[in-house]
Formats: C-alpha cells, structure tokens, sequence
C-alpha cells in the first residue's frame, strides 16, 4: 500500500489528464495520496477535486515562494477557511497545514514577510491541532527554530536535504521526512547517504510531481504519482530492504504523522 506524501496535482501540468494520472497511480499500487495547496487561490480547486476523489487528501496553507501575493488578511483567510473546513464534510480529508516554510534558495529579500507568514501558519496549525508539511529549502536551521518557538511536533519535511545532524533535530521533534525523485540520481550522493543512514522509521515517500521527476524521467520530464513504485524500489534497494518491507514501513510512518490517513486507506 503506497502512499503519496507530497502531489501537487492539482498543477496545471495536470489539467489535460488529471483523472487518468491519479488512474495510473492506482493501477500502480498508489492507495492514497496528499495534495498540499500553496496559496488561497488553490485551495477550493484542490478540495473541489479531493471531494470527487476517494483516498486523496489535502493540506492547506501558503507556499514562501508566493508570499509576495498574500494579502494583509491571508491568515485570517486562511484560518476561518481551516475552521469551515473541520467543521463541514470534508474534515476526514484535511489533514494538515501546509505547504508551508521559508525559502532563502532564490532570495532572502523578502525574508521577513515568510518568516511572518511561516509563523503565523505555524499558529494556525497548533490551534486546530494538525501537523505540518514544510517546504525547506536552504532553510532548515530557520525552519526548526520557528518549530521550536511555536513548539510544533508533528508532521514533514518535505524533499529533505539537510544533514544527518539537522534530520535527527526534526525526527526528535516528532517530523517525519520525505524523500522522493531526487533520491533516484546517482550524483545525488547526500540525499542517497541520508536515505541509507537515517532511522527508517523516521522517512515517508513523496512525489512532489509535477516537479522533482526521478532520474528515468530525465531533468525536465513530467513527474506523476505513478513514479512512487518504482521511487520506493529505488530506496528498498538503497536501504538492502524487500520492496515488500520499505512499502509497509513507510506506510505506517506516513498515517502516524498524518493520522487521517488511516481511513482514507481503508
């Protein structure tokens, strides 16, 4: 039973064939996957597509690299959508704040507005008790400071690619990491000794399709969530586990941190 931590389905590289790739996915063995929004404006069209769609899930939340158009009410947007949303019929599908985090790969000139944004996303997702899915990038050190502060302690650190020190910090918190198509390059030395050397308890898969595309897709083809089987053979064999063994594994890892998995798996 595989699991997509990380989709982003709802991209309009999808827009052609969207039914049909979530179609593949499953024939795949994909049970369930998890759509995580990056701005107010995606968010009805993902729990729009979420509701016609059994064992897909959705997270919530701004992504740092459009911060630059989030209005001054975006958080108050975001958590009276949060609350309506718990409180209505898709409940069992929203499973957590995200994606959400900082970003300083591009620029750190709007670093205060993300660190603003990040915290006040962090708030959210501690009052109404969900985990959260984080973006990262060239971030990690700031990123767990703010989950310190806010005293978060459960969710992902999506596309992980920190070191070893900085992935036992999140484990310790309570974070699970995902990795995904990058694992699969075999230049990719850093991600590969993480994914061999970490707790496997401590790792969960993703996609994060469209983007991220595993080494057999080449740099610039379109990655879908039918890649996960072969992604987690990829890290079955890394990690000298039974393909069998590492789905089992980081299925559980992933309904652990994301709890509403469980019945969205049923």
């Amino acid at each position: 039973m595989l699991i997509d931590t990380h989709c982003h389905l709802d991209a309009s590289e999808f827009d052609a064939d969207r039914d049909q790739v979530w179609r593949e996915a499953q024939a795949q063995g994909v049970r369930a996957l998890v759509i995580p929004a990056v701005m107010q404006s995606t968010f009805q069209p993902v729990m729009d597509w979420c509701a016609q769609h059994p064992h897909t899930g959705f997270a919530l939340g701004w992504h740092p690299l459009f911060v630059d158009q989030a209005a001054d009410d975006a958080l108050q947007q975001m958590q009276d959508t949060v609350a309506a949303v718990l409180a209505g019929p898709q409940a069992g599908q929203l499973l957590a704040i995200g994606e959400i985090g900082l970003d300083f790969y591009v620029t750190r000139d709007n670093e205060a507005k993300q660190v603003a944004l990040f915290e006040g996303q962090l708030q959210i997702a501690k009052q109404f008790g969900l985990p959260v899915i984080l973006h990262v990038r060239a971030a990690v050190d700031s990123v767990l400071k703010y989950l310190r502060k806010h005293r978060l302690d459960s969710g992902i650190a999506h596309a992980f690619n920190g070191s070893l020190q900085q992935a036992t910090i999140f484990t310790e918190l309570g974070f699970k990491l995902g990795f995904g198509g990058a694992m699969t390059w075999p230049r990719a030395l850093k991600i590969r000794k993480l994914a061999a050397d970490l707790p496997v308890e401590a790792l969960v898969l993703e996609t994060d399709a469209p983007d991220i595309p595993p080494v057999w897709l080449g740099h610039h083809g379109r990655n879908t969530p039918g890649q996960l089987k072969r992604i987690a053979e990829e890290m079955a064999l890394i990690r000298g586990l039974e393909i069998s063994q590492l789905i089992e594994i980081t299925s559980k890892n992933s309904m652990q941190v994301l709890p509403k998995l469980a019945h969205l798996c049923t």
